[in-house]
């Protein structure tokens, strides 16, 4: 089987992306990574889902991003906004994450002698991160086949982001087809430690509207306090 490297965050889009890997044909490495985000809950869940989906390996590596603070995913005096999404960028935008973490997976990549790399970003139904768009995707590749061993010994390096064009309800219907199990997922930016979701955030509200739009149970857990 060929091996590939998939960025596992815990949530709704990394399981799916791990789910679509796996059915690809790919022996499947899940990464994930600690990065100072406001709950430990996402990467329990991120563990659950790597055994529940047949991961290989399971790394989570620290890269603590709340040294640099600048989001409300890094900082607690940030407030996590719980009023809807909005126009622009959000304070939930955590300045170089997804460069940071595609950065980890390649490096983990050329070890493995791996040439494909997963990643569950989302241009559809997304809160407005530039770092979830089509062109950053093309462009961190275009790097990527300019930085490595690897690709300057002639094996070309993909960034797979088989959700990117997808709407959210398109997502969970194509999870669902896979064997995802959406319960064991949590995709809250304020999550409790046992993973119970807050269902208001940003976040919450995009899953929450994905479910109703795919015609399909809501089963995140929520807190008894959210009316999830």
């Amino acid at each position: 089987m060929i091996k590939a490297v998939v960025l596992l965050s815990g949530g709704l889009d990394s399981a799916t992306t791990l789910a679509v890997a796996r059915n690809s044909g790919y022996e499947c490495y899940a990464l994930s990574v600690d990065y100072g985000q406001r709950h430990g809950s996402e990467l329990a869940a991120a563990a659950t889902v790597a055994r529940f989906l047949g991961a290989c390996e399971h790394k989570i590596i620290k890269v603590d991003l709340s040294t640099f603070g600048g989001s409300a995913l890094t900082d607690k005096s940030i407030a996590v906004p719980t009023e809807g999404t909005k126009t622009g960028i959000p304070v939930t935008y955590v300045p170089a994450r997804n460069t940071i973490m595609l950065s980890l997976a390649l490096a983990w990549a050329e070890v493995l002698k791996s040439c494909d790399i997963f990643v569950g970003v989302n241009a559809v139904d997304y809160s407005g991160y530039p770092d979830c768009r089509p062109e950053y995707v093309a462009a961190f590749e275009e790097m990527a086949n300019l930085a490595t061993k690897t690709a300057i010994e002639g094996a070309r390096l993909s960034i797979h982001a088989p959700l990117i064009n997808l709407s959210k309800a398109e997502i969970i219907l194509q999870g669902i087809s896979l064997g995802v199990d959406y319960s064991l997922t949590v995709s809250c930016y304020q999550a409790n430690e046992a993973g119970l979701a807050c269902g208001v955030c940003d976040s919450c509200r995009l899953r929450q509207a994905g479910f109703e739009s795919a015609d399909v149970p809501d089963v995140t857990r929520y807190k008894p306090e959210s009316g999830g």
